[in-house]
């Protein structure tokens, strides 16, 4: 027995492979301090911007701050942002070609990202808590797959099956989208003729509950207005984890890729609608199964 050793593991013999992972870490701040950072009024400039630089960085240099990681070509990287009342969550995705696995670079860049929010806003909030660093799902190697609160479904059968109300698409971002009676989803890529299709994002969700909370306030809204290319009724979409995967119909299956989105500008929709909820309680998915889609098809949770 060798107390007190350490020792890198052996890959040697491993194939490369495909190997993703999703991390997620949560700062929780004053509301005054959040509403500084979505104003970028914190002092020392744009918090989100140098957190987002920061994790991708970290992740890239994941090997030269734990000691026995491997050094990977690490090939995709990426850092989203959900904002709440009182804490930021911080998601990191990291993907790449390689005989190991790729946790722990997602993970250090969602700490990294999160210490850097930190630095940023201490001498606005001293009471600044980092907390809940996990990883919420891998891909890839001999273990597989893994997909935290996989048991989701049965927890909360709110969130189990409900069914699409509408259906919208437009030419170009950043405007209302057209109603549309049906759908073409296609694999990789998203929904054909819409302008959302083939970037990071190419699925937005909304429930039907949400549009209904704009009503409740006196907005004149209607399916389409904020974006979003599917309605659901019946199922609490904000509530659902990154990489839960929903079958609409009787072929096209999605999984979820974001919770909400950071706005940094307001765009032509906020003014057309008089306020936008999908970057707080909109959801984002891509297509892994194609097939077609139309109004009032069940949508169900797998």
């Amino acid at each position: 027995m060798n107390s007190g050793n350490v020792k890198m593991v052996d890959i040697t013999g491993k194939i490369v492979s495909s190997r993703e992972a999703v991390a997620e870490a949560r700062i929780c701040l004053q509301p005054k301090t959040i509403g500084l950072i979505k104003k970028k009024k914190i002092p020392k400039g744009d918090v989100l911007a140098a957190a987002r630089c920061a994790g991708i960085l970290a992740a890239k240099r994941t090997d030269e701050l734990i000691p026995l990681c491997h050094p990977l070509p690490l090939e995709y990287a990426e850092i989203n942002f959900i904002i709440k009342k009182n804490a930021i969550i911080i998601r990191a995705r990291c993907k790449t070609q390689a005989k190991t696995g790729v946790e722990m670079e997602a993970i250090t860049a969602a700490c990294v990202s999160a210490i850097t929010i930190y630095d940023m806003c201490k001498f606005t909030d001293k009471e600044a808590v980092i907390e809940c660093v996990r990883l919420m799902e891998k891909t890839g190697g001999k273990s597989g797959r893994y997909v935290r609160n996989s048991k989701f479904k049965t927890q909360n059968s709110k969130i189990k099956q409900g069914k699409i109300i509408a259906i919208s698409t437009s030419q170009k971002k950043g405007v209302k989208k057209t109603n549309v009676s049906f759908a073409r989803f296609k694999k990789d890529f998203g929904i054909i003729d819409d302008a959302h299709a083939g970037s990071q994002r190419q699925v937005s969700l909304l429930a039907e509950e949400s549009i209904a909370k704009m009503r409740e306030k006196g907005l004149n809204v209607n399916f389409g207005d904020f974006a979003e290319n599917i309605v659901t009724s019946g199922i609490d979409l904000k509530n659902l984890p990154i990489a839960a995967k929903i079958k609409i119909g009787e072929d096209a299956i999605l999984e979820v890729t974001q919770i909400g989105k950071v706005c940094l500008t307001r765009c032509a929709i906020y003014y057309q609608a008089g306020d936008c909820i999908m970057p707080s309680e909109g959801i984002f998915a891509k297509v892994i199964k194609g097939g077609i889609v139309k109004v009032n098809d069940k949508v169900e949770v797998i």
